[in-house]
């Protein structure tokens, strides 16, 4: 039995709420009289009720995020039909904007908009003593030394088993207007110190696998070469670190603290967004493209970071052949992962104000990702969200790491994926769940049908690729291309990260 029940659906259960672990380690003298019970979106909402409802709660906190708008929704809806009587409390960036707006606050007792690791617990403390509180609570950011850091309450099992993250900074400097992140343009740092202490607490624990979500970890070099050098002097296997980055701030000192880690141990997730600098001018983006690019051939060059990059199709004013440029542009650079985004309308993101001007025109569901504008129409939307799947398939799961590039030869690649796009959607019908034996089958037939390459040539590159460390038995359509000993396929087959650390964070 707890008094207060704090409660989300994850996007999987391998992603712990680092919101919820905030909200209880700064309850105080009510910590013992709180829960954690975490859901994800394969959980029914029947049992997410009776699960929270059997701890006979006077208080839930619902923390809603974008990607469980709707699961959200329907929790609050069935809470308040079952137990009127329990307080509902709301918080998380989802519902932090336009808050009335939203279905979900109908059914809220109290919204908390914004940061809520100090607001939390003194509502809290107000509604068990029976005293009245405002509906709507907008409390300033806290000072984060005035916060406690939650990572005592990240439990063995969750070190062994769930993405762990850690943030050793708030806010962002920039005024992109896609992100939340431009409505708090100051950067707020934990004391260095006591959060290193952390982190330390974290490693004698067996923790290896840690994910900063700073959303600018590079804005300080000092304070970022600060922690690379801790985690340096502490290096082990296994030790994996994501950061991510400003790509047009990063100096030689700061590459030299990264090319001393071993290869495996840090990935960095670089935000290019766009190389269209008038697009990047209309949403407020600064972003020096010359040093950008520097920047990610240096991280190939000298060091073994895992670089992960990052484009949004749909900006206003972005077209498909300025996008097109901008894939091709960026593949040129050769990081390991690009993650191709579908511009997504977040309540609150000043992005809105480009709606009429440009045609936007988005799905009223969560995500609320556009869905045309007036350069590119719904038909060609579509075709570039798949295009985004399949990338993901093929590219950044490393699969094809041999045999995926044939799918261009020296033409451009994003045209090229639109082609190979079209092709397996209309053979297919399908953009997830494709089992791999077929992929790899469908995929040798587009490259001898449809771009010309003789079986041999295709076979041979795609049979390398699909015989990878443990896996032995060729599909079908592959196997006149088996390579004369197993060891030919490995010693030809690049090696990536596991996939499990690459694709980490909701």
């Amino acid at each position: 039995m707890r008094d207060i029940v704090l409660t989300t659906f994850n996007a999987r259960f391998a992603h712990a709420s680092f919101g919820l672990r905030y909200l209880h380690a700064n309850l105080g003298d009510l910590r013992d009289r709180a829960a954690i019970i975490e859901f994800d979106l394969d959980d029914r909402c029947l049992d997410v009720a009776e699960a929270i409802l059997a701890c006979n709660p006077h208080i839930v906190g619902l923390a809603v995020y974008v990607w469980n708008a709707r699961q959200s929704l329907e929790l609050a809806r069935v809470l308040k039909q079952l137990r009127p009587e329990v307080t509902l409390v709301l918080g998380g960036p989802e519902i932090s904007y336009e808050t009335d707006q939203q279905p979900v606050a109908a059914f809220a007792d109290h919204i908390i908009c914004g940061e809520g690791d100090l607001a939390f617990p003194e509502l809290c403390r107000t509604l068990l003593a029976d005293e009245p509180a405002s509906r709507i609570l907008l409390p300033e950011p806290p000072a984060l030394d005035s916060v406690v850091m939650p990572y005592d309450l990240y439990t063995d099992a969750d070190l062994a088993h769930r993405t762990v993250y850690v943030e050793s900074s708030r806010g962002c400097p920039f005024g992109c207007e896609f992100c939340l992140s431009s409505l708090d343009i100051s950067v707020r740092r934990f004391p260095l110190e006591p959060f290193l202490q952390q982190m330390q607490r974290l490693l004698d624990r067996g923790c290896l696998v840690f994910k900063f979500v700073d959303r600018t970890f590079n804005i300080d070099i000092a304070h970022a070469t600060a922690i690379l050098d801790f985690f340096f002097a502490r290096n082990r296997p296994g030790l994996f670190l994501h950061f991510e980055m400003i790509p047009d701030r990063l100096p030689q000192t700061l590459i030299d603290s990264i090319t001393r880690f071993p290869k495996g141990a840090i990935q960095l997730e670089i935000g290019i967004q766009t190389f269209d600098e008038d697009v990047a001018q209309r949403i407020g983006r600064r972003q020096d493209n010359a040093k950008a690019q520097a920047t990610i051939r240096l991280l190939r060059e000298q060091t073994h970071a895992h670089i992960h990059a990052d484009l949004v199709a749909g900006l206003p004013g972005e077209s498909v052949e300025s996008f097109a440029a901008g894939f091709d542009r960026l593949l040129a650079l050769r990081p390991h992962e690009i993650q191709l985004g579908i511009l997504k309308r977040l309540h609150g993101a000043p992005i809105a104000r480009h709606t009429q001007e440009w045609g936007m025109v988005y799905s009223p569901d969560a995500p609320y990702e556009i869905l045309q504008n007036c350069l590119i129409n719904f038909a060609t939307m579509q075709r570039i969200r798949r295009v985004a799947r399949y990338w993901d398939m093929l590219a950044n799961s490393g699969q094809f790491a041999q045999s995926l590039p044939l799918v261009w030869g020296d033409g451009s690649a994003f045209a090229a994926m639109m082609a190979l796009s079209d092709w397996l959607f209309a053979r297919t019908g399908q953009t997830h769940r494709i089992a791999l034996p077929r992929l790899f089958a469908l995929m040798l037939e587009y490259l001898t049908t449809q771009r010309g390459l003789s079986p041999a040539a295709a076979g041979v590159q795609l049979a390398s690729d699909y015989l990878r460390p443990g896996r032995r038995d060729l599909p079908e359509a592959l196997k006149p291309f088996a390579p004369s000993t197993p060891t030919d396929a490995v010693s030809q087959t690049q090696a990536v990260l596991p996939r499990q650390r690459r694709h980490m964070g909701a």
